[in-house]
C-alpha cells in the first residue's frame, strides 16, 4: 500500500489498472508494466498481430486499447520465443501509454518515470 498507484490512459485518464496488479520484472528492450488483471474499460479484439521488429520481433499478440478513447496501451502476447514465454497471456501496459496516479503523495507522474518494487511471477 505504500507505493500504489493506479494507471490511467494518457489519451483520457480512464482508469486501466493498479499496481497491485503487477507480476513481473520489465523484460529488456520493452518498457512495459505486466499485469494479471485490468480494469473492464481495457479491449482487445481477436485478431492476432505478428511483431515485424523490436522486441516483439516475430510475437504474435493482441493489441490492448482503451474501450474510452481507443488509444493503444498495451498487449497480451501469444506466441513469443523462450526469451519472453513468461509474458504469455498476461496483460502489458506500454508505459509512454498511461500515466499513474501515486495514492501516497497524490501525484500524477509518468509510467517511464515510476520504479515499482521488484515483482516476481511467483509472488
Amino acid at each position: 500500500p505504500e507505493e500504489c498507484a493506479v494507471f490511467h490512459c494518457r489519451g483520457c485518464w480512464t482508469v486501466l489498472g493498479d499496481s497491485l496488479q503487477l507480476c513481473g520484472p520489465e523484460p529488456p528492450g520493452l518498457s512495459v508494466l505486466i499485469c494479471f488483471k485490468v480494469s473492464s474499460d481495457v479491449t482487445w479484439e481477436n485478431s492476432l498481430l505478428v511483431g515485424l521488429e523490436g522486441a516483439l520481433l516475430g510475437c504474435a499478440y493482441y493489441l490492448l486499447s482503451c474501450q474510452s478513447c481507443g488509444l493503444a496501451v498495451g498487449f497480451i502476447l501469444y506466441s513469443s520465443g523462450s526469451d519472453l514465454a513468461y509474458l504469455r497471456g498476461l496483460f502489458c501496459f506500454f508505459k509512454d501509454s498511461i500515466t499513474c496516479y501515486l495514492l501516497k503523495n497524490q501525484m500524477i507522474i509518468e509510467a517511464s518515470k515510476v520504479n515499482f518494487p521488484a515483482v516476481t511471477l511467483t509472488e
